[in-house]
């Protein structure tokens, strides 16, 4: 895992496969996804490496229920004063109650996936308690005041989170960027006309750091990237 610094209390946590972020605030610790089973001791060095406790996390925000942004949340929630927070329609799945649904895959999609699955645990992730289940609009305590955005068409419970001060986004895998820059519609939907739709919702936000679930964040300009590649997916 890699620890990148993208502003002063705004960290990337790079994993082979996807992102996590961390986010600081004078009362302690906000932790947006959490990669794949295995990764908490991972996680808490770099907290640790930054001048903190893992104790101090006090918000672990999941962007959907997928297993490389919720593996070890089981373990994380166990750190101490933590609130497992995640979009109500993805909660169910991140419980462990039912199973969520597939993607419905392009062609092209198919070896992309058969290759990230063979970097991440064979095994699911352990459930984990949501004690906050988030409704689009909802502000949270973090960040001067995170608005939620639900996301749905990734999952039916994909939620991205907008800190309007700061101008940060945290797009879940709604959105993405290749290897070459380019920011692209997230892959791997289970419904992907809602995913391009709620693309073009985040893309009208005001954002200048777009942080992705793959991908390397955008640190300027992320609006006008994210309007051009918007734009993109409208039929000709």
């Amino acid at each position: 895992m890699d620890v990148i610094r993208l502003l002063p209390g705004l960290h990337l946590l790079r994993f082979p496969v996807a992102n996590a972020y961390l986010w600081q605030d004078p009362d302690g610790l906000t932790l947006i996804d959490t990669y794949a089973s295995g990764s908490a001791p991972l996680i808490a060095k770099g907290i640790r490496d930054l001048g903190h406790d893992p104790a101090d996390l006090r918000r672990l925000v999941l962007t959907h229920f997928h297993e490389d942004h919720v593996g070890a949340a089981a373990e994380i929630a166990e750190w101490g004063d933590v609130r497992v927070i995640a979009h109500r329609a993805d909660a169910p799945f991140i419980r462990g109650e039912t199973t969520g649904p597939p993607p419905i895959l392009a062609d092209w999609e198919r070896p992309i996936l058969e290759q990230a699955r063979k970097q991440l645990p064979a095994e699911p992730p352990a459930p984990v308690h949501v004690d906050h289940e988030l409704d689009d609009g909802d502000v949270l305590d973090f960040g001067g005041g995170a608005q939620a955005v639900a996301a749905p068409g990734h999952t039916p419970g994909s939620v991205a989170l907008h800190l309007p001060g700061p101008k940060v986004l945290f797009t879940g895998d709604t959105v993405a960027r290749t290897p070459d820059g380019s920011v692209i519609l997230g892959v791997f939907n289970a419904d992907p006309p809602a995913a391009a739709a709620s693309f073009q919702r985040l893309a009208a936000l005001d954002t200048e750091i777009a942080c992705f679930g793959h991908g390397e964040p955008l640190t300027q300009n992320a609006a006008r990237a994210l309007r051009t590649a918007a734009r993109n997916l409208l039929p000709p």
